[in-house]
């Protein structure tokens, strides 16, 4: 087979993926490249030329050419049935042992992710897309041979949403006109094309959820992109669904643009708060009044947080959709239960918090906290939904969403933030994209926390409070807890103590951290570790 003028395949494909990569669905992604692609490549370098004014000191605002948008009286289209109710949603990377788990948890909405749960090897990517589509045709089944059992798929399982990669991540084993793609547009060309006319002849219909959007018109871009799939697809305009993640510092102050772009095709937004808390460091990162305090300190009690979330829900409620509250990073603990309650102690107190402030929803890593997440949310939201809570008792403003957050920085701090860093950086080489560290689960956006505030704190000289009394965070420093930390990890034992990728990770990591210039994202440095073309599939002569 050999794909259509202009498209190289520049990676092996199996012959249980090859339907995946058929000659239409190369096609129908390659129209979305060549409408699409000069688009992001523009809205990427609007993100370069916005950040270089917030690092000459302009603070995020709220835009006054959209003051007419923000205070006008529009509703987004209504949302479909099976969406009213999203108390619980499960996310998890593309796996398909994954898949039919989470599908199976008892969550109401399971987020496939092909972004920061998932390393994107070549093969991830196209098979991923493969077990979603048998998912999605209910014939996925998976032999458990460590068990002895057959998984398959329950008789209610979870609506399916689709998380593919932010507009940052290029897909280097795909390029349409000599230049690799946007990863996005993989992920979601691939599964529009494969199954939305069974979605529909199901009774339902491709939702998404789209990651670490900027500003409103990176919303314009995805409507563009939602609107362009389904005329060629041959369905109506707003059959797609999407929710929003709200997980960068500008994207905040543009929560009803957001909505108002995609009015015809929005379910909600989510309250992205890992992620968050990175855009906030890395957006202010030159400003040497916002040095944050760790990691293990910036809750959602923090003012900032606080604000954030409580806009979020208020914004939704005032569009009809969703205002959804974000992860709970704890897992059960089986091998303490002493430490298993507490670690479900934080969750229930999390999700109290959450459904109390209006939210409609929330988000588990774990299925095993999908009872608990809705036990919480079956007693504080009876309804369907909260979109009765207007939340007018509060009026966020510019200085509440900028608030410097309280807290303390220790060299505890520092060592735990080398040690999760680095290990799953490793994970990540070695193909896991997300990886219980610590008994919490780690992916690349509490990863990403732990690396900026790092780079923060060196970059600015910041002192952290050590058994002698404060430490000057400089390179030395890190350079030696990080081999008293690999030190550490050798003797906590584990699948990582002993690989290449251990090394590299370190490395990699340190390299990020000390760098006078920072890197907006670590995933992007450690792609080109991990893309690896072979040019098996040649393309047609232009």
């Amino acid at each position: 087979m050999k794909p259509p003028r202009g498209i190289l395949v520049r990676g092996p494909v199996s012959p249980e993926d090859a339907p995946i990569l058929s000659v239409s669905a190369l096609r129908f992604v390659a129209d979305l490249v060549r409408a699409f692609g000069p688009r992001i490549t523009e809205l990427l370098a609007a993100r370069d030329a916005r950040q270089a004014r917030f690092d000459a000191g302009e603070r995020p605002d709220f835009l006054p050419e959209t003051v007419a948008i923000r205070e006008g009286d529009w509703r987004c289209a209504p949302l479909p049935p099976e969406l009213w109710d999203r108390r619980v949603e499960i996310t998890g990377p593309v796996d398909r042992k994954m898949i039919i788990h989470a599908l199976n948890s008892g969550a109401r909405v399971f987020m496939a992710d092909f972004e920061d749960s998932l390393t994107p090897m070549w093969s991830h990517v196209v098979s991923g897309q493969r077990h979603l589509r048998d998912a999605v045709r209910g014939t996925i089944s998976f032999d458990d041979a460590k068990r002895g059992r057959t998984l398959r798929l329950a008789e209610d399982p979870a609506v399916l949403m689709v998380r593919p990669r932010g507009l940052h991540l290029p897909e280097a084993h795909l390029e349409v006109d000599g230049a690799a793609v946007p990863g996005c547009l993989v992920d979601f060309g691939l599964f529009a094309f494969h199954n939305t006319a069974e979605l529909r002849r199901r009774g339902s219909a491709p939702y998404f959820y789209l990651p670490k959007l900027q500003s409103h018109l990176e919303a314009r871009l995805w409507n563009d992109v939602f609107v362009a799939a389904q005329h060629a697809l041959g369905v109506p305009v707003g059959t797609f669904k999407a929710t929003v993640l709200i997980e960068t510092l500008p994207a905040a102050f543009e929560m009803d643009e957001i909505l108002y772009e995609l009015r015809d095709h929005a379910a909600g937004l989510n309250s992205g708060r890992w992620d968050y808390i990175f855009s906030v460091i890395k957006t202010l990162r030159a400003d040497p009044t916002r040095v944050l305090p760790e990691r293990g300190q910036l809750g959602m009690d923090q003012p900032f947080l606080a604000a954030y979330t409580a806009r979020l829900v208020q914004v939704c409620h005032r569009r009809g959709v969703h205002g959804m509250g974000g992860m709970a990073a704890q897992i059960p603990i089986r091998r303490d239960p002493v430490a298993s309650e507490r670690a479900l102690a934080k969750v229930r107190a999390d999700k109290t918090r959450e459904v109390s402030a209006g939210h409609d929803g929330t988000w588990v890593a774990h299925p095993g906290l999908v009872p608990l997440a809705r036990e919480v949310f079956d007693v504080g939201m009876p309804m369907p939904h909260q979109h009765h809570v207007a939340r007018q008792d509060v009026e966020v403003g510019a200085a509440d969403l900028l608030a410097v957050p309280a807290g303390t920085r220790t060299l505890d701090g520092v060592r735990l933030n080398l040690r999760v860093g680095v290990q799953y950086v490793a994970s990540w080489l070695r193909g896991l994209g997300c990886c219980p560290l610590y008994d919490v689960m780690e992916d690349a956006a509490t990863a990403e926390i732990s690396r900026a505030q790092l780079w923060q704190w060196r970059h600015h000289g910041a002192e952290v409070d050590g058994p002698d009394g404060p430490v000057r965070v400089d390179e030395a420093l890190l350079a030696d807890v990080l081999d008293e930390e690999l030190e550490r990890i050798a003797g906590e034992g584990g699948p990582l103590v002993g690989t290449p990728e251990l090394a590299e990770a370190a490395a990699m990591f340190l390299r990020q951290i000390c760098s006078p210039a920072f890197a907006e994202f670590l995933t992007l440095e450690a792609y080109v570790r991990v893309h690896q073309p072979h040019d098996e599939l040649a393309s047609q002569s232009a």
